[in-house]
């Protein structure tokens, strides 16, 4: 089967939900091969165990708006979930200029105990058929779904053997195709695989996680009470903004190998029970979370980011819903400094500790439109120029690497131009 569709620049794209990274020219994509090898440049990860639904606009199959879910394990839930997703992506379409003509579905998910690829394929089918009817309802049709499963691909559109064998084809080999030569002209990365982003951020297992819960109680009933009592908040505040500061110096050393599942080890090492669980029971007070939130930038970005991350780790046992605050966190800098790919997953686990967490709602819906964080930032610097009017401005601050409006790349050229 021959497709045709394009990966459009950054100033093309719409960002109806979910969207990965772009590249400045435009890539057309003519087989399921390619689309397959384009996927996780288009998400910024490998999607592991997802569902994910691309829109296509227009006579040339432009990519718009993307959105990815994690595949509901039990069959009963595909009929419901194949409906919301259709809806939610082409809904969000049209909110933001215009109706899909057509959307490429994958299914991306690794064999189970002594299963295939293939028969992973065949399990899945029932769930791509779903897919295309929920999808036909909404008079959008499915141009493509294939699914993407322990190293190859098989398309559940086309029904040509020759081009499409029922063992499946090998995806490309990483690094070979022309879409990565223009990612890695482009400086974009695929930020390892959605698995390991996640175990970036998953709870500490073991005894470990026996004692961080055990320090959690004690926090827990030593400071609630004073937070609650307004007369020692502001100093259980200052308490706590002291202490996470003294933490984030810890995380200046160079940051350790990602070590996969397990997590960044040397980070969680870095971290007393007794003093992370404090820090944890403080970031419960909305008030001490948002001047955590201002180390967004700059030379503070890296070691907030990387304390979030040890924190949310440690939000063990029946405080599993106090993670929210320091996932919201993580997400926040990472969006703030041009990782979007990251920042949705981060915010997405803040909403699965606590589907009420406001802040965590508000960033994963204007994460998800594409709107700038710009506009975020010069709050919390005014905030805190307002707070610390002595503070001298981080270094670095400012916009930082990612995206720019049409205006700024506009001037980045003329100035190039006018210098050559």
């Amino acid at each position: 089967m021959t497709t045709n569709h394009a990966v459009p620049s950054p100033s093309d794209q719409p960002s109806g939900g979910p969207s990965g990274p772009s590249i400045e020219s435009q890539i057309t994509l003519r087989s399921p091969a390619e689309l397959a090898d384009a996927l996780p440049y288009m998400l910024g990860f490998h999607p592991t165990d997802s569902l994910v639904m691309v829109a296509v606009h227009g006579e040339g199959g432009r990519f718009g708006g993307r959105l990815r879910v994690g595949i509901p394990a039990a069959p009963t839930e595909w009929e419901e979930t194949a409906r919301q997703v259709a809806e939610t992506l082409v809904r969000g379409s049209e909110r933001r200029g215009g109706k899909p003509d057509g959307i490429v579905v994958f299914l991306c998910q690794d064999p189970r105990d002594g299963e295939s690829g293939q028969r992973v394929m065949t399990r899945l089918r029932p769930l791509a058929q779903r897919l295309r009817v929920a999808c036909g309802a909404l008079d959008v049709p499915v141009l493509e779904a294939l699914c993407l499963s322990e190293g190859r691909y098989w398309s559940y559109v086309c029904p040509d053997a020759r081009c499409c064998p029922a063992e499946g084809n090998p995806l490309v080999m990483p690094g070979t195709s022309v879409m990565a030569a223009a990612a890695t002209f482009a400086g974009l990365q695929v930020r390892g695989s959605l698995k390991e982003i996640e175990g970036r951020l998953t709870p500490l297992r073991g005894a470990a996680a026996r004692e961080q819960e055990a320090a959690l109680e004690r926090a827990s009933v030593a400071l609630v009470p004073k937070i609650l009592d307004g007369a020692t908040r502001e100093e259980i505040g200052a308490e706590t903004i002291t202490l996470a500061r003294t933490l984030m110096r810890r995380m200046t050393s160079p940051p350790p190998a990602e070590t996969g599942s397990g997590g960044d080890d040397r980070d969680d090492a870095l971290l007393g029970h007794d003093e992370a669980a404090a820090v944890i029971i403080g970031l419960q007070d909305r008030e001490i979370r948002d001047i955590a939130a201002e180390w967004m930038e700059g030379e503070e970005a890296g070691p907030a980011l990387r304390l979030w991350r040890a924190l949310a780790r440690r939000c063990v046992g029946i405080y599993a819903e106090h993670a929210a605050a320091p996932l919201t966190l993580a997400g926040w800098v990472s969006w703030s400094t041009g990782d979007e790919p990251t920042a949705r997953i981060a915010l997405d686990l803040a909403l699965r500790a606590d589907a009420d967490y406001r802040f965590a709602q508000l960033l994963h819906h204007a994460c998800n439109e594409g709107i700038d964080p710009e506009g975020l930032r010069q709050c919390l610097r005014e905030e805190r120029r307002r707070r610390e009017p002595r503070r001298k401005r981080p270094v670095g601050a400012g916009r930082p690497p990612g995206r720019r409006t049409k205006a700024e790349r506009g001037d980045a050229r003329r100035t190039t131009r006018s210098e050559q």
